[in-house]
This record gives C-alpha cells, sequence and structure tokens, in this order.
C-alpha cells in the first residue's frame, strides 16, 4: 500500500512538473531588463525567451516578435530550446512508461513485479528528461550571469532573470522528484534460502526397512 502512494505521489508531481516545463518553455520572460546604473527609471521592458523578444511598455501596452530565422540566433540559445523540446518530450514518454506499471492501473498485466519494474523504467526515463530541462535551464542561467557581469556590455543592455526561468527550473526539478519516487519504488527480491529448512532437515527420507520373518 505504500508502495502504491509513493507510485501516486510521484506521478502526480512527475505531472506537475512537466506542466511547469511547458509554461515555461513557451513563456517570453527567460531574462529581462536589469534596473541599474542610469537604466533605473525606463518606459520600456525587454523581455527575452526562447521563441520570441517582447516589450513592455509603460501604458501597459505588450509587443511581442517571434524570432525571424533559426540560424541568426545564438548557438546557446539554439540548444537551450533543443535541451527543453527533449527534456519535455523525453519526460512525456516516461509518464506514460510510468503510468502503464503502477499498481492502480490494469494495462501492463496483472504481475506485479513486471509492473514495478516497468514503473522503474519510467522513472528513470522521467529522471532523463527532467535532467536535460535542468541543464537547460542552468546553461542559460550562466550565459545571462557572464554578459551581466562583462564590463563590457554597455548597461542598458544587459539582463537579469526573469519569471519563466524559475517556472522551467521548478518544474524541472518535480520532474526529477517524481521520476526517482517512482524508479525507488521497484520492490525487491524475496531471498531464497540456500540451507533447507530446520523441520527438513530432520525429516529424513522415508524408512526402508523391511520386517524379516
Amino acid at each position: 500500500m505504500a508502495n502504491s502512494g509513493i507510485q501516486l505521489l510521484g506521478f502526480f508531481l512527475s505531472l506537475i512538473g512537466i506542466v511547469g516545463l511547458i509554461i515555461g518553455t513557451i513563456l517570453p520572460q527567460w531574462k529581462m531588463s536589469a534596473y541599474i546604473g542610469d537604466n533605473i527609471i525606463t518606459a520600456v521592458a525587454m523581455y527575452q525567451g526562447l521563441w520570441m523578444s517582447c516589450a513592455f511598455q509603460s501604458t501597459g501596452q505588450l509587443q511581442c516578435k517571434i524570432y525571424d530565422s533559426i540560424l541568426q540566433l545564438d548557438s546557446s540559445l539554439q540548444a537551450t530550446r533543443a535541451l527543453m523540446i527533449v527534456g519535455i518530450i523525453v519526460s512525456i514518454a516516461g509518464l506514460g512508461v510510468a503510468c502503464m506499471g503502477m499498481k492502480c492501473t490494469t494495462c501492463g498485466g496483472s504481475d506485479k513485479l513486471r509492473k514495478s519494474r516497468i514503473a522503474m523504467t519510467g522513472g528513470i526515463i522521467l529522471l532523463v528528461g527532467g535532467l536535460c530541462a535542468i541543464v537547460a535551464c542552468s546553461w542559460f542561467a550562466h550565459n545571462v550571469i557572464r554578459a551581466f557581469y562583462n564590463p563590457y556590455t554597455p548597461v542598458n543592455t544587459k539582463f537579469e532573470f526573469g519569471a519563466a526561468i524559475f517556472i522551467a527550473w521548478g518544474g524541472s526539478l518535480l520532474d526529477v522528484l517524481g521520476g526517482a519516487m517512482l524508479a525507488a519504488s521497484c520492490p525487491r527480491k524475496k531471498q531464497v534460502s540456500k540451507y533447507p529448512s530446520m523441520g527438513s532437515s530432520r525429516s529424513g527420507p522415508p524408512s526402508s526397512t523391511k520386517e524379516y520373518v
């Protein structure tokens, strides 16, 4: 019963994590304008994401533009895109595999040990997907930090972390946590004793003595 509860908890954590990954990937607030130096008061706030850049004006108007060409983008941004997409696809596949092996589902056969192994496999796939997303977010954050502290970067073009990268980070961590709980839910095999039991050792072979007249 406890094993089934761990599987359910891991499944829902991974599901929430995948939703967070999708939302974080779509949102454009991966990095936003940094208000430092002479750039404290500005009429326009700039946001940049994986798919578009947006400008939020003080009047409340938001204008976004999708990136025209993939080849014109920075190589790190292309790699972040690819890792996030791979992480989402792999996590969805792992969630489907884990669903087949959970005790509360009827698909995957009636063998409990086999179903637990399927759930463990799904948890490992979820771990791989979550790690891909963590690498993507951390790589993007490293580039933002490096550009921020670069003395040759103009003050009005410096960016800091936006809300989307924190959503993606949180989703990836939930994905990894749920995958770890599913991967750890596989029961151990019962150890069969190599030595015969005491009762069987005491009871010897049937007597073959015969009575002689």
